[in-house]
């Protein structure tokens, strides 16, 4: 029986590598949803390699020209979420989250009461957002799996131990383009240099985040959420080759290491394929990197960011999204060229520590509007300060 299943997001770089997963074995796949923001070239194309009868595509223009084009009568496309509910009326198989930003929170709620299992690559729609995704998994009896490939391999690690085994995780990080620059260099750096990262092919604002570093607070916020455990537990380790993804020490004396290429394709692979006999083709074991590993501990004084991990709450609060929304912005400004790298590090340090917002580490997101309205306000403050 064909898995039926859904893509939130197929037209991004997640959801491209998983439509090459399975378009090597598409007689075992039912594609029923595909979305996308506004590449609609790109998900017609797609939905005619499937026959994918479902589109939502949430641009307005790009829905009016998708809908005015001779191929809708072929297919039910649509320009919100909201309609999810009228394509399924039971569970799917699999559903991918992979929609960048906040954009992605509601969308994930809705399609876990259709899923027997959503792998999740949005990172802000954990961080800001765990509170109403754990209750949502929990009341439909879901199963989550983490995408990102260091959750993917703490997950995969600890999937049959319970926390209090858990003595310490170690997520990684290669240190991105400037890990052995001086720091004099870094900062007035031109957004160009920051964006050659050493080892991974990503998006801008991800390979922004990784020069910064700050990427590494959100994976140590979504280790704390996903995987249930306390800040003191998770540990940053910079590994320059990038061939380690975790560390889990366990407190009957075992450390466990998860390794692989810098490759997508392989934790994605193994969300779709967990526990099954299928076989994708990767490169040898690298002896090189296993003699090199060379961990070492994050310089906080060239990576300052890092030290924003002692502002943030056990709990779960308004102000992780104050983080998501305040970054995002000062990201935009910075690869506008609005702002220098240095000036970029430093207002989002400021910002945290403004009363109004650091008074809601207290305070809990009671529903998804509340976190869009935050965001929403978090980056016209962002405006007024980089003006």
């Amino acid at each position: 029986m064909k898995k039926k299943i859904a893509i939130l997001g197929s037209t991004g770089s997640i959801g491209k590598s998983l439509i090459d997963i399975i378009k090597k074995d598409k007689k075992n796949f039912e594609i029923i949803l595909l979305t996308a923001k506004k590449n609609y070239k790109k998900l017609l194309h797609q939905a005619k390699i499937f026959n994918v009868k479902n589109l939502i595509i949430t641009d307005k223009n790009s829905y009016k020209t998708l809908k005015n084009r001779k191929y809708n009568k072929k297919y039910n496309i649509y320009d919100n979420f909201k309609v999810i509910n009228k394509i399924f009326n039971k569970k799917i198989d699999y559903t991918m989250s992979a929609i960048s930003g906040l954009d992605g929170l509601e969308p994930t709620l809705k399609m876990i009461k259709y899923s027997k299992k959503i792998a999740v690559a949005n990172k802000e729609a954990i961080i800001c957002g765990w509170t109403f995704i754990d209750k949502e998994l929990k009341k439909n009896k879901t199963e989550f799996i983490p995408v990102d490939s260091e959750h993917f391999s703490i997950w995969s690690l600890i999937k049959r131990n319970k926390n209090h085994l858990i003595d310490k995780v170690f997520i990684t990080a290669s240190g991105g383009p400037f890990l052995n620059w001086p720091l004099y260099k870094i900062k007035n750096v031109h957004p160009n240099r920051a964006l050659k990262h050493p080892n991974w092919s990503m998006g801008k604002k991800i390979s922004i985040d990784s020069a910064t570093m700050m990427n590494k607070v959100f994976e140590v916020i979504e280790t704390q959420k996903i995987f249930g455990l306390p800040k003191s537990k998770i540990q940053i380790l910079v590994h320059e080759k990038s061939y380690v993804h975790a560390i889990v020490q366990f407190n009957n004396g075992l450390k466990k290491i998860l390794a692989h290429d810098t490759n997508m394709k392989i934790p994605i692979f193994n969300t779709i394929y967990d526990n099954e006999n299928k076989i994708l083709k990767s490169k040898n074991l690298n002896i090189k990197n296993l003699n090199n590993l060379n961990f070492k501990f994050i310089d906080k004084k060239k990576f300052p960011l890092v030290k924003i991990l002692n502002s943030i709450p056990n709990e779960d609060s308004l102000f992780e999204t104050v983080l998501v929304s305040a970054n995002d912005e000062l990201v935009k400004y910075y690869l506008n060229k609005k702002i220098s790298f240095i000036k970029f590090q430093k207002t989002l340090q400021n910002l945290i520590k403004l009363k109004e917002f650091s008074k809601l580490k207290k305070k809990k997101p009671r529903n998804i509007s509340e976190i869009n309205a935050l965001n929403w306000y978090v980056r016209l403050k962002i405006k007024s300060l980089c003006i």
